[in-house]
């Protein structure tokens, strides 16, 4: 039996996964379907709603050619029936013809729902500054 921790990891490690396969199915499995989950990208305004969050993955996935995640620092916290992860995404990336690699700090909160635990909101952004005494 794995515990609520492990299955929100796992949960994590899909989010992960689906968006490197770059595809739109694939992101829909791993997120809850309704106005109230969000999704904030580096640089975008906040996307509220299902049907905005889903337009964004696929705008994503349309204009990137390669995505791949190396995933560190994570951090699970269980409360009942909602989770957050904190983690680093260290990304290599490719779009168009420009190659790039990017260090984003994310959250990603997570909701069980009839047993399984979904995505209902994410959030990306930059890191700008190593922090105070590094």
């Amino acid at each position: 039996m794995t515990s609520d921790r492990e299955a929100v990891r796992a949960a994590n490690e899909d989010f992960y996964r689906a968006f490197e396969s770059l595809a739109l199915g694939a992101m829909e499995d791993v997120w809850a379907h309704d106005a109230q989950v969000a999704c904030i990208h580096p640089g975008w305004p906040r996307l509220t709603g299902w049907g905005a969050v889903r337009d964004s993955w696929e705008a994503i996935f349309r204009n990137t050619l390669e995505m791949r995640f190396t995933i560190t620092d994570v951090r699970v916290e269980v409360r009942g029936d909602l989770a957050w992860v904190l983690c680093a995404e260290n990304i290599l990336s490719q779009a168009r013809e420009n190659l790039s690699v990017t260090s984003i700090l994310a959250t990603n909160v997570f909701e069980r729902r009839g047993g399984e635990w979904l995505l209902v909101h994410h959030h990306a952004s930059h890191v700008l500054a190593a922090p105070a005494g590094t």
